[in-house]
């Protein structure tokens, strides 16, 4: 018994006596181990288990510390009576008294967002040997001995003094101050402290914005396609959602623009396409949002990865009048689970967004705060993004070859940097099948219907992500791809004209 509950408990990231110490903490606590029951002697249990004694007698020392067990002389150690009463009191039997209803929650709720369309991911993706999925960690990439020195300085004592205090509304001083200095002037943004906040990623940043400035009747456009999260949060605020078409060089500018109260756009690398918005266009724009009192919303979510060198300046480094809000995140590149991004705006949004992140979760962790400051301060975030900007050329370029080579009835969009492609399938192929077909063979892809506002959209596109695909296997993955794209269409031969 105790080998196999040895076996179940744990993370095999644990120590030895870690593991033993979980696994005797969840028998405890499943009931499988009853309050009063002897445990084995570390003698006995340490044979069992083919540990050494020593690691057995450290992990039911800790155990007692806690009150997990208790040690009674020349007897050995049982399960705690007082810890499992403390755990029952309060629980209320349900014998005496009649079943209830159940609460019929569907009817209290004010909107459903399970119910939205959104991008999915397999929660084992990386176990497939063919993951064209954007966005997502790569092992590979991540500059693990940097991050794990920078945490480790941030829990040095001064530091943890500075951090481990309840923030309420203020930010890490040193993350805002290498934010201002060395992250926004790559991208030609100038802000003060006061012009700046910390989010829980990205999203958090757009609902904070949503929240803030939408309701029933606002005006909002949004890209289409586009990011399907943001339209989500967009409609959970207001149902006036006026999608925008792009074509090659991003957000189409024209009249229909006049008539929003907010625009949300990605000018540095378009979503889902890829394509980048040039200078002449970004100007137009901005002077469009002048003349009409249009609100920006730039996401600069992937400003970073340019192909050709530097990136253009963000649409906020040309704005004069406050009129762009900017979004950025600063885990994206590095790593997705980290959750940090920021907003860049005038001074007095960013005062009522500090207070409105109060009542919603105070404020981001302060010690990744610090650590992230350090990660940049120590020059490790520019090393990485170089890194990772030749790390998605080569596959970038790799993709590129092999679906001209492979899969040459599909088309392209061109694109000048970032982690994903987006490709339009012959008529006759439904991305739907493609995607459900392929994750057969072991390729995954992102249908592309999810980021496009109708109802009924275009079902011939996908996003062919390679951000997080080694690059050794990409010829062979889609080489897959393309023969189930040629099976496809055969099986559905291209309707007839006239």
């Amino acid at each position: 018994m105790w080998k196999q509950l040895l076996q179940h408990s744990g993370r095999e990231n644990l120590t030895l006596q870690g593991r033993i110490r979980e696994m005797l903490v969840s028998a405890i606590l499943d009931g499988q181990l009853k309050p009063g029951a002897p445990v084995p002697s570390s003698r006995e249990l340490a044979t069992l288990l083919g540990v050494g004694r020593i690691t057995v007698v450290l992990a039911y020392q800790q155990l007692a510390d806690e009150g997990y067990l208790v040690s009674h002389e020349r007897k050995g150690h049982f399960v705690s009576s007082a810890l499992l009463g403390q755990r029952l009191q309060g629980r209320i039997t349900t014998d005496d008294h009649p079943p209830h209803p159940p609460i019929a929650w569907e009817q209290r709720l004010y909107q459903q967002p399970s119910a939205q369309r959104s991008i999915v991911k397999p929660a084992n993706w990386q176990k497939s040997p063919y993951p064209f999925l954007y966005g997502q960690f790569d092992e590979s990439l991540f500059p693990t001995a940097a991050w794990r020195e920078c945490c480790l300085k941030a829990l040095s004592v001064l530091d943890i003094r500075d951090w481990a205090p309840d923030q309420i509304t203020r930010d890490d001083e040193s993350l805002v101050e290498q934010i201002c200095t060395r992250v926004l002037p790559r991208r030609g943004v100038w802000a003060t402290t006061d012009q700046l906040i910390i989010t829980v990623g990205a999203q958090h940043a757009l609902y904070m914005v949503a929240d803030l400035l939408m309701r029933d009747r606002t005006r909002v456009g949004i890209e289409d396609p586009g990011y399907p999260d943001a339209r989500n949060i967009f409609t959970s605020r207001t149902a006036h959602i006026v999608p925008l078409p792009v074509d090659d060089h991003g957000l189409i500018v024209d009249d229909r623009l006049r008539e929003l109260d907010y625009l949300y756009t990605t000018p540095s690398h378009q979503c889902p396409t890829g394509v980048t918005m040039p200078l002449h266009r970004r100007e137009e724009l901005l002077r469009l949002a002048d003349a009409s009192d249009l609100v920006i919303i730039e996401d600069d979510f992937e400003s970073e990865n340019n192909f050709a060198g530097n990136p253009i300046p963000a649409l906020k480094s040309l704005d004069r009048s406050d009129r762009v809000i900017y979004v950025g995140s600063l885990s994206k590149s590095l790593a997705p689970g980290l959750r940090i991004g920021y907003i860049v705006a005038a001074p007095a949004l960013i005062k009522e967004l500090r207070a409105l992140r109060r009542l919603m979760l105070r404020h981001p962790s302060s010690f990744i705060q610090r650590s992230l400051s350090l990660f940049i301060s120590l020059g490790y975030n520019d090393a990485h993004l170089k890194r990772l900007a030749e790390a998605q050329k080569e596959r970038g370029a790799l993709v590129l070859d092999a679906l001209a080579r492979h899969a040459p009835q599909c088309t392209v969009t061109p694109m000048s940097g970032g982690g994903s492609c987006w490709v339009q399938l012959p008529d006759n192929v439904p991305a739907t099948e493609l995607a459900k077909s392929a994750a057969e063979r072991g390729v995954l892809i992102e249908q592309g219907d999810v980021f496009f506002q109708a109802d009924q959209p275009a079902g011939n596109f996908f996003r062919l992500g390679f951000q997080s695909i080694n690059a050794r296997v990409i010829y062979e993955g889609v080489a897959t791809l393309a023969n189930v794209i040629t099976d496809l269409q055969k099986r559905r031969p291209p309707k007839l004209v006239g």
